[in-house]
């Protein structure tokens, strides 16, 4: 009879468990920084260092078997191209575990998992770069999540841009009526001096 893994069983099964971590493992590497439940950060934590020492090889083969791990090729040229460079003087220990205490509803443990920031000790690089980096990077995943689902989807610039179209094409209606009014006003002065002129040539001729 085969053995239950120790820990926590995540999801309604093993065939689950494996798909919730490997998600997990690939929005790390994604962002660097994830909130989710103790529970899911401890059991993700030896999987993403099992793949940050596989990127460190750099190598055919192991870019085949971290596509087995995580089929999104994207996620993984980042993992082999800058992940695994960082880390390539570190032995191990790659990530960090810090908890937040009980969630609301529920008061499950929360906790937050991300890498250990090497390079911005060694660079000087701020803080709030790698915030603006990871809020950029959540604003692309909606917006290509939100171009699926068609017209509802649209980004917030593109309904403000048609609506600032429609302003226009509004505020050019006015104009174009004054400008078609305007040559039957300038028509109407001229005949009544063509007529006074008329008159006095009449006029002139009944006293001669």
């Amino acid at each position: 009879m085969p053995k239950p893994a120790k820990g926590a069983r995540l999801g309604s099964g093993p065939a689950h468990q494996k798909l919730l971590i490997r998600g997990l493992a690939a929005d790390l590497i994604t962002l660097e920084r994830i909130r989710t439940s103790e529970a899911k950060a401890k059991m993700l934590r030896p999987h993403a260092e099992r793949l940050i020492t596989l990127a460190k090889t750099n190598t055919l083969h192991s870019r085949r078997r971290a596509l087995g791990v995580i089929e999104d090729a994207n996620v993984v040229h980042k993992l082999f191209d800058e992940l695994g460079p960082r880390f390539s003087e570190r032995n191990g220990g790659y990530t960090r575990i810090v908890k937040l205490g009980p969630r609301k509803g529920d008061a499950a443990p929360m906790a937050i998992i991300e890498f250990v920031e090497e390079t911005e000790l060694v660079v000087g690089r701020d803080t709030e770069e790698a915030k603006a980096k990871r809020r950029g990077l959540l604003r692309k995943k909606r917006q290509e999540k939100g171009g699926k689902r068609g017209k509802k989807g649209e980004p917030a610039e593109t309904e403000e841009a048609e609506e600032a179209e429609e302003a226009e094409a509004k505020a050019s209606e006015p104009d174009a009526a004054e400008e078609a009014a305007e040559p039957e006003e300038t028509e109407d002065p001229q005949e009544p001096e063509a007529s006074a002129g008329e008159s006095s040539d009449d006029a002139e001729e009944s006293k001669e």
